[in-house]
């Protein structure tokens, strides 16, 4: 099974809107059927719940995040997935020091989706989600082995933590966008309309109904 795992520092604001956001756009393709989504926090306080301005931020985008429950991040999780993607660049660079085996699955949001918008579009062929998935972070990492930054100056997604509504709005359609993105780059394009799930079933693995 295919594994993608979010991360950012508490796991309160930006990695729960990004697990929530791309497990949406993956619903939408159904070369991405059984992927799995997870998300955790460098520093997270096992056990606690998204913050208020997630939640309210993240309905506002059709995103129900009410359920959520932070999880620290363990070195399995960052064995386990196929993918990992830290939120900024202190989150990646820091999985990278304590796992270094691990830095050819290891991306920020913004460096993997321009990895992959530079790369050829996602082959459509019937290969399983997982070889897919294990295919474009491959191509990825072998591009960025050879030298193709991106924007270095455009690593991160701000964190939000003890600023106004506001600017976790703007965080959740940043988001938004470059998950959407990012399950285009890896997987191929959506289908043209939305599934739409009732609230409380976004979560889990892709596909469950």
């Amino acid at each position: 099974m295919a594994s993608i795992l979010l991360v950012c520092t508490g796991n309160m604001c930006r990695s729960p809107m990004a697990e929530g956001f791309l497990r949406t756009a993956l619903e939408r393709r159904p070369q991405a059927a059984s992927t799995q989504v997870a998300s955790a926090g460098e520093y997270a306080r096992r056990g606690g719940r998204a913050l208020p301005e997630t939640i309210e931020a993240a309905a506002e985008r059709d995103l129900d995040l009410s359920e959520h429950v932070v999880r620290s991040l363990l070195d399995e999780d960052v064995e386990g997935a196929d993918l990992v993607i830290g939120m900024a660049a202190e989150h990646r660079d820091q999985i990278a020091r304590e796992l270094p085996s691990a830095l050819p699955k290891i991306f920020t949001l913004k460096e993997i989706v321009r990895l992959l918008e530079e790369l050829p579009a996602a082959d459509p062929s019937s290969v399983s989600s997982a070889e897919r998935l294990s295919g474009r972070v491959s191509e990825a990492n072998a591009l960025r082995r050879n030298g193709f930054e991106g924007n270095p100056h455009d690593e991160d997604v701000v964190d939000p933590l003890g600023l106004s509504l506001e600017a976790f709005r703007a965080t959740a359609r940043e988001i938004e966008d470059w998950t959407e993105r990012l399950a285009e780059g890896l997987f191929g394009p959506a289908l043209e309309r939305k599934v739409e799930l009732p609230l409380g079933r976004r979560h889990g693995v892709v596909g469950e109904v």
